[in-house]
């Protein structure tokens, strides 16, 4: 079994589009991410993967924007 992490944060400081897509690529680009979801209407963020949590938050700092954990539990998958 392959243990993922699904983690959720809150992100501040997104007005628009262009700031929500900096933020799904700032947290792309952190090792061990598999996928992203942000959502600019309700300031959150959604990572699957096995990233760490504190290079996550500093990659959206990096951009400007503040993130918080809102959320994270563990996704038991089979191993593909």
């Amino acid at each position: 079994m392959l243990f993922n992490m699904s983690t959720e944060l809150n992100i501040s400081g997104m007005t628009c589009g262009h700031c929500q897509t900096a933020v799904t690529k700032a947290l792309q680009g952190v090792p061990g991410v598999k996928d992203v979801q942000v959502d600019l209407q309700t300031g959150t963020a959604v990572i699957e993967g096995q990233a760490d949590v504190q290079a996550l938050i500093a990659a959206v700092g990096e951009e400007g924007y503040g993130a918080q954990v809102r959320q994270e539990r563990p996704d038991v998958q089979p191993n593909s």
